[in-house]
C-alpha cells in the first residue's frame, strides 16, 4: 500500500487537432487514470478543432480538458498544407502552453509528472525541458512511420532528388523496405514550405526521454525489436508499445441505422468501406468506386463524404466546401441508390465504426489505412483491401500488405493517366478481398492479429506492463 503522503502522478498530454490524435490521447489518459494511478489533463488547440469531439465529452474520472487559446493564422497562403498549419498552431501557441504548465507546477502537489507531447507536437517538447518536466512523445502512429521520421534528416542532407526519384527503396532497421512514394506526404516534394518542417519534426522527436507507440508486439515484432537495440545503444531515446489504444464496442449503437441494416444479412458477407474522418475523394473517384462496388456483386455499407477535387484530405477538419448540398450521397451516380438497395447501404458522413467492424456480417474493408482504423480492423479481426489517400497511410499499406503483416489482402492502384482507381480495379479487388484466394489468407492473418491483439490489451499483458515501467519511471523522477 502507498504511504499516505504518496502524490498521485499527474500527466499532460497535448494532442495535435483532428479526431485521429485526440481520440487515442483520450483513450491513453483513461487508461493512465483507470488502471495505473494517475490524473490527467488533455491540453487541446481551439485552432483547427472540429465542432463535433465526442471523445472529450465523457472522460472518466480523473481525467480533464483543457483548450489552449487560438492564434491568428491569417498570414498563411490558402493552399497551404494541413500539416503546415498544424505546426504554425504549435509553435505559436507555445507561450500559452508554457503559461499553462507553470499554472499546474504552482498550484498542484504533483505539479506535472510526465508531459506527453504528440507526434505532430515535438517542438512543445521545448518548453517542458526548460521547466525540468519529463517530456515523451506519445506517438499514435506507429513505430515504421517514426522510424522513417527520425531518418528524415539524415534522408535530406544525403539526398538531392525528390523521394520519388530515389533509386533504391529506404531500408531502415527492422522495417520493410520503402520506395520513395511510399514515405510520408510532406516529403513528397521539397519545394514546399512544410519540407524543412518535417525535417525538423524528425529533430526535435531526439528532444523527449521516451516515445509511447500506439502498436503492439504482432504488428511491429521486427521494428520493435530492432528499435530497441538502437536505443540500448544510446542513439535514440525508449520506444514503449502501449498499443492498441481501441475502443471496445458499445451497445449504444444497436439501434444506428447501419447495426439495424447488417444485423439482416449473412456472416462475413458485407463490405465495409470508409475513408476516415479526413479521407476525401474526388468527384470522378465518387463514380468510379460507386460503379464498382455496383459492378463487383458483393455486399456492401458505404460511408459517404462529401468529394472534393483539390484536397485528398479535406474532410480531415470539416472543411470541405460543398455549395448548396447538405447530403454527400447527393454526388453519387444516378441511379446508384435505387440499384443497389437490395445488396448495400449508402450513408452519409459517419458511422459507428468499432460497431461495425465487430458486426458477424462485416468480411472485409476498404481503407485509408489511418493507423486508428487499422488498429480496430486488426481487433476485430477484418481483412482490409488498402486504399491509401495521405500521411503515412501509403507506408501503412506497404506494412499491411507485407508477409508478416498481412492484414491487407491487397493494394488497390490508379491509373496511371488519371491518377484514378478505376471501376475496373474496384470491382476486382473487392471480389478479390471477399471471395478470393488472396481474401482467405488476409482472413486467416486477420483472426491471428485479433487473437494477438486481445492478449497485448488483456489485463497483466504486454499494454498494462509497458505504461506500468513508464509510469514508474515517471515516479521514478518525481
Amino acid at each position: 500500500m502507498a504511504p499516505a503522503h504518496a502524490v498521485t502522478p499527474h500527466v499532460v498530454l497535448l494532442p495535435s487537432p483532428g479526431a485521429g490524435h485526440v481520440v487515442p490521447a483520450a483513450q491513453l489518459a483513461a487508461c493512465l487514470s483507470t488502471h495505473h494511478g494517475c490524473t490527467a489533463t488533455i491540453v487541446t488547440y481551439t485552432n483547427l478543432s472540429t465542432a463535433r469531439n465526442s471523445a472529450l465529452a465523457s472522460l472518466p474520472t480523473g481525467v480533464t480538458a483543457t483548450a489552449l487559446p487560438e492564434v491568428s493564422l491569417d498570414d498563411l497562403p490558402a493552399d497551404a498544407r494541413i500539416e503546415t498549419r498544424i505546426f504554425a498552431v504549435v509553435r505559436r501557441t507555445l507561450p500559452h502552453l508554457r503559461e499553462l504548465l507553470l499554472s499546474f507546477l504552482g498550484s498542484s502537489p504533483a505539479g506535472v509528472t510526465a508531459f506527453l507531447a504528440d507526434l505532430l507536437c515535438p517542438a512543445a517538447l521545448a518548453v517542458a525541458a526548460e521547466l525540468g518536466i519529463p517530456r515523451y512523445v506519445f506517438f499514435t502512429s506507429n513505430l515504421l512511420c517514426l522510424t522513417t521520421l527520425l531518418y528524415t534528416p539524415e534522408l535530406a542532407t544525403t539526398t538531392a532528388c525528390e523521394c520519388r526519384d530515389l533509386p533504391e527503396p529506404v531500408v531502415l532497421p527492422g522495417c520493410v523496405p520503402l520506395h520513395g512514394t511510399d514515405l510520408v506526404d510532406p516529403l513528397q516534394d521539397r519545394a514546399n514550405p512544410v519540407y524543412p518542417l518535417i525535417v525538423e519534426l524528425g529533430l526535435d522527436y531526439l528532444l523527449a526521454d521516451g516515445f509511447l507507440i500506439n502498436t503492439f508486439d504482432a504488428m511491429e515484432h521486427d521494428t520493435l525489436g530492432a528499435f530497441k537495440e538502437l536505443s540500448d545503444k544510446g542513439v535514440y531515446p525508449p520506444a514503449y508499445a502501449v498499443g492498441p489504444l481501441v475502443r471496445s464496442p458499445s451497445g449504444e449503437a444497436e439501434n444506428d441505422t447501419c447495426i439495424r441494416w447488417l444485423d439482416e444479412q449473412p456472416d462475413g458477407s458485407v463490405l465495409y468501406v470508409c475513408f476516415g474522418t479526413g479521407g476525401t475523394l474526388s468527384v470522378e473517384q465518387t463514380a468510379e468506386l460507386a460503379a464498382g462496388l455496383e459492378a463487383s456483386g458483393q455486399r456492401f455499407l458505404w460511408v459517404v463524404r462529401f468529394p472534393s477535387d483539390k484536397d485528398v484530405s479535406a474532410s480531415y477538419f470539416g472543411t470541405t466546401n460543398h455549395g448548396e448540398a447538405d447530403d454527400p450521397t447527393s454526388y453519387l451516380p444516378e441511379g446508384f441508390l435505387g440499384r443497389t438497395k437490395g445488396t448495400g447501404l449508402a450513408v452519409p458522413l459517419w458511422a459507428p465504426q468499432v460497431e461495425v467492424l465487430n458486426h458477424r456480417a462485416v468480411g472485409g474493408f476498404v481503407s485509408h489505412c489511418g493507423w486508428n482504423s487499422t488498429l480496430e480492423a486488426a481487433s476485430a479481426g477484418v481483412p482490409t483491401l488498402a486504399w491509401p489517400l495521405f500521411a503515412e497511410q501509403k507506408m501503412n499499406a506497404v506494412m499491411l500488405s507485407s508477409e508478416r503483416v498481412g492484414l491487407a489482402a491487397l493494394r488497390v492502384r490508379p491509373d496511371d493517366d488519371r491518377g484514378v482507381v478505376t471501376r475496373e480495379e474496384v470491382a476486382s479487388a473487392v471480389r478479390e478481398l471477399m471471395a478470393g484466394k488472396k481474401g482467405a489468407a488476409a482472413r486467416k492473418k486477420a483472426r491471428e492479429l485479433r487473437a494477438a491483439a486481445a492478449v497485448a490489451s488483456a489485463p497483466g499483458g504486454p499494454q498494462q506492463q509497458a505504461l506500468e515501467a513508464v509510469v514508474g519511471e515517471w515516479k521514478g523522477r518525481g
